[in-house]
């Protein structure tokens, strides 16, 4: 009981905290939205499954640490065709094939 009559701290002093305002050009660049892309346009370029899948998986993760809605959106959903193009390339047997050798 007597360490609580000598608290410093004053409970009608405290105020919630408020998030400063910050610019969307001075946000951090999200790298794993750019990772994203690059993951992705690997996988549907080469043909890299694992590319695609890390495209999805990176994509999901800049979703989940999105900051700024117009720009970041753009980013991940180019990144997502790109990783689910490669996928549906990968998977379905479309696109070019290479020819046998004889």
């Amino acid at each position: 009981m007597a360490s609580q009559s000598n608290d410093p701290r004053l409970p009608s002093a405290a105020r919630p905290y408020k998030q400063p305002i910050v610019a969307p050009q001075d946000l951090p660049v999200d790298y794993s939205g750019f990772i994203a892309v690059i993951f992705g346009v690997f996988g549907a370029m080469f043909r890299y499954k694992v590319c695609s899948w890390l495209a999805i998986i990176f994509c999901a993760q800049s979703l989940a640490n999105m900051r700024n809605i117009e720009n970041d959106l753009k980013q991940i959903s180019m990144a997502m065709m790109f990783g689910i193009m490669g996928l549906v390339t990968n998977y379905m047997g479309l696109g070019p094939r290479p020819s046998p050798k004889s």
